[in-house]
């Protein structure tokens, strides 16, 4: 029943608000960036060098490739998230909102739906690639930082798996109660985090102080050109360390560019480096502690209070993760690219706390799958790295496209600007997809069936309103001709319809069977605008049609949750106000035929059949009374 709004369609012209900004003091902000922003590429340090030398593509832990690998690792940081991420995509503010889906509606709207199909199609796989990260982020994490207990006591390998099952049993299972009060503690406990992190690394680097030269860009050059076959797998497992920069970019809306960045160059880039530095240093002084360098550099007696620590900065970074999850079903939906599925607001105050039960369970499952079947984080590294480049890969591309169309840069700047960024990218990108046998294919299939899902629903929904606009009676013809035969009843009647053009078939319907017609009809269209947050003032736009018939177009953002009854509430220059009790809404209920021409293959038709089925009632995604509600059944075919 509702629709987003392309450009140049009823609505579009609206005047909406600059920005979306978020509230609150600058250093709460930045405090709370720390916890949630920066939880999953926080806990990097806890596999990232360790995977470099002992995963997959083995190297030497002699100064030559430790040294190659810790100037990588930080010019990466450098070159991806602090001029890419910090300096660049956070100025690609959709309204004050980030993340793939934002910056896709972004960009249509200020190139043009027609000139950009090829940039939805970034957008969506963008997204799709998302979910395989928000199911293996968890499980990694997780996985790690209970491997830890081995570090204290060998006998203790058996309860790794089962005592990682449990944390992210827990973790799923609070997610209904909503993660406010939890959220409150995020920030204090990674600064507390990073603060460690950062001591156990000068720690290791007084000892050692010549790993400093790592920094230098001539060790990642002499590393490279020693064996550049080597160098180039080894990519796969030196991006790790810059896991979770998409979330600097995904959560802007709720903390802002600022405080971002400034919680980036002041606390997380130096602690991270620091570390790393340390874990480098520690393993040139003790090739043997490779095996689990994060944890080996802490004394013994504080092995267990690292683990701790590090689960619950483990487990900040998956809440995280997961929040992201629901945030990016929610714009999906909105946007027109997931069926409706039941979204319920956690706190009253805190913008942006949902919690989606379809897809909690369905992360825990896939995750839980995840663990039983790969069973350890160095197995699991091989698939995180194609989901997380992946993503990369494509904003930068989308980037590019907002750079040169958009801020109308010069060719003398921005052409070598992107061509770095697509260089460190793709070399990454290009890295990992030789890891597909070893566990890529997971973040893949994934992302292949998230695709499908995404574009089958968008391409489904697209053909049954153009078939229900074929099939529709003008309005005007409509109300000449039954003003003149049906009998008026008293009431309001509110018929729902996704398009904003014709006249809705539950409306024929109900004047075919019942014979009569209510004393208002409102034919009511739900508008979800390619911006986050429509303002309440801009949120109903009404056209009197003759006859008490009245068109009303209720927008929305594709961040909010609309609210019909609420916003009924508020109409006016249309009569009396609406009572809900004195108010009945007609809703359609599409039943789909097999059509002689087919928009889609018959097995896609079979799957957008089953997504349509199964969604969420519009009488419970729209808030509208139950005890108000009548559905009438129509057939369409696609």
């Amino acid at each position: 029943m509702g629709a987003n709004t392309p450009a140049g369609a009823p609505g579009a012209h609206l005047a909406l608000p600059d920005s979306h900004a978020p509230h609150g003091r600058f250093s709460a902000l930045a405090v709370g960036a720390i916890g949630v922003v920066f939880g999953d590429i926080g806990t990097s340090p806890l596999y990232a060098l360790k995977e470099c030398f002992i995963g997959h593509h083995k190297l030497t832990v002699d100064p030559l490739h430790v040294n190659g690998v810790l100037s990588i690792m930080f010019w990466t940081m450098i070159v991806i998230v602090t001029v890419k991420y910090v300096f660049i995509t956070l100025r690609a503010d959709n309204r004050g909102e980030g993340g793939s889906l934002s910056l896709f509606a972004l960009l249509v709207r200020n190139v043009g739906l027609g000139r950009g199909r090829w940039l939805m199609l970034l957008g969506i796989m963008a997204t799709a690639l998302f979910f395989g990260d928000a199911i293996i982020t968890p499980a990694i994490s997780v996985l790690s930082a209970m491997e830890g207990l081995t570090t204290v006591e060998a006998r203790l390998q058996p309860m790794v798996l089962p005592g990682s099952l449990v944390i992210l049993f827990g973790l799923f299972l609070i997610q209904s109660r909503g993660t406010e009060k939890v959220g409150r503690l995020f920030g204090p406990v990674m600064l507390v985090y990073f603060a460690v992190l950062a001591v156990l690394g000068v720690r290791q680097i007084a000892l050692n102080p010549d790993i400093i030269s790592a920094l230098s860009p001539h060790h990642a050059v002499l590393f490279i050109t020693h064996d550049p076959k080597l160098a180039f797998l080894a990519l796969g497992s030196i991006v790790l360390a810059v896991t979770g920069a998409e979330a600097l970019y995904a959560d802007m809306g709720h903390f802002g560019r600022k405080p971002i960045g400034l919680s980036w160059l002041a606390v997380v880039l130096p602690a991270l480096m620091l570390n790393y530095l340390g874990q480098g240093a520690l393993v040139l002084t003790d090739p043997a502690s490779i095996e689990n360098p994060f944890y080996l550099m802490a004394p013994d007696e504080f092995r267990l209070p690292m683990v701790i620590l590090a689960t619950m900065a483990t487990v900040i970074a998956s809440q995280a993760v997961i929040s992201g999850a629901f945030s990016v079903t929610r714009q999906a939906v909105q946007l027109g690219y997931l069926p409706r599925l039941r979204i319920l607001h956690t706190s009253a105050s805190a913008y942006g706390q949902i919690y989606v039960p379809f897809m909690n369970w369905l992360l825990l499952l896939l995750i839980v799958l995840l663990v039983l079947g790969f069973r350890e984080s160095s197995n699991l590294a091989s698939a995180y790295g194609i989901a997380v480049t992946g993503t990369m890969f494509i904003t930068t591309c989308m980037i590019a496209v907002l750079i040169t169309n958009v801020w109308g840069w010069k060719r003398i700047y921005s052409w070598p600007l992107i061509g770095l960024l697509l260089l460190f990218d793709g070399a990454y990108l290009a890295s990992n997809l030789t890891k597909i046998v070893d566990g890529g294919w997971f973040p893949l299939m994934i992302g292949a069936i998230a695709f499908l899902l995404l574009t089958t629903w968008a391409r489904g929904r697209a053909l049954m309103m153009s078939r229900l606009r074929e099939s529709a009676m003008p309005v005007d013809v409509f109300i000449r001709s039954a003003s003149n035969s049906a009998t008026r009843v008293p009431g309001t009647a509110v018929f729902m319809t996704s398009s904003p053009n014709g006249v809705p078939h539950a409306l024929l319907h109900n004047l075919k069977h019942n014979k009569v017609l209510h004393e208002r009809i409102l034919i009511l269209t739900v508008n979800v605008a390619e911006v986050p947050v429509v303002d309440d003032e801009n949120r109903i736009e009404v056209m009197d049609l003759g006859e008490n018939f009245y068109r009303v177009v209720l927008h929305y953002g594709f961040m909010q949750e609309p609210n019909v009854p609420e916003a009924l509430k508020r109409l006016a220059n249309c009569g009396p106000k609406v009572k809900m009790m004195e108010t009945s809404f007609f809703l359609a209920r599409q039943t789909l035929l097999a059509s002689e021409r087919p928009g889609m293959p018959v097995w896609r038709e079979k799957l957008f059949a089953w997504l349509l089925q199964n969604a969420e009632s519009a009488m419970s995604f729209f808030k509208l009374p139950t005890n108000r509600v009548v559905e009438l059944g129509s057939q369409v075919e696609i």
